[in-house]
């Protein structure tokens, strides 16, 4: 019995040693890597198709740098630590018109950027849900509060969902307000109207306002 222990105690030890060692060895930017991989599979895991095949592209930094922004841009959020920049397709609240944009993570806010022009500014500490389906489509919903600065809900589609909601939830320390919905979700247009989103499945992925109005994610 005495030699069983001595042996589960080396056996334990050494298993420390080497994770000890593991870590030490792991730079920087791949610490980084798997701290973020573990909240994308906090909140993506067996919710969100697409979320194993994932789990094998390494997450980039940013898809786009600094300098890519328009010099006015970059003038308005000066002071501010730009942390991610990557490319979205917003959807109005209205028409559901789709238009080109930029979406840029600072350390303390979201903004959607239009060239030279901040279209919405989104602070993290007023930030109230992140909303995705379970399918395999692209579209974040960033729900603001209703109040006077806010335009409404926020309605993207970005190409590298995982990456872009996981930098979002950890830069506004919120993983808590993500959610993966099935079906359907609903989203403020502002002055207190609602409007609601449908996801369904399909032969070939498409966004569209269907007959009753909704805007329909196949």
């Amino acid at each position: 019995g005495f030699l069983m222990q001595t042996s589960q105690m080396l056996r334990k030890i050494c298993m420390r040693n080497l994770v000890r060692k593991y870590c030490r060895g792991l730079t920087a930017e791949r610490k980084v890597q798997l701290q973020q991989k573990v909240v994308t599979s906090a909140v993506f895991s067996g919710k969100k198709e697409g979320y194993l095949e994932s789990l094998s592209q390494p997450f980039l930094e940013t898809r786009l740098k600094e300098n890519d922004l328009n010099p006015k841009v970059l003038q308005l959020i000066r002071g501010e630590n730009i942390k991610y920049v990557t490319p979205v397709i917003k959807y109005d609240r209205n028409g559901f018109k789709a238009r080109e944009r930029l979406l840029v993570l600072t350390q303390s806010s979201a903004y959607v950027v239009e060239m030279a022009k901040i279209k919405q500014k989104i602070e993290y500490s007023t930030l109230k849900g992140i909303s995705t389906s379970n399918l395999s489509d692209g579209i974040v919903v960033i729900h603001v509060p209703e109040d006077n600065k806010q335009k409404g809900d926020v309605i993207l589609q970005c190409e590298h969902v995982f990456e872009t909601v996981t930098k979002l939830c950890i830069l506004a320390n919120k993983q808590s307000v993500v959610k993966v919905v099935k079906g359907s979700l609903r989203f403020r247009i502002g002055s207190g109207k609602e409007g609601t989103m449908v996801f369904t499945v399909g032969p070939e992925p498409q966004v569209f306002k269907d007959k009753t109005g909704q805007l329909t994610v196949v």
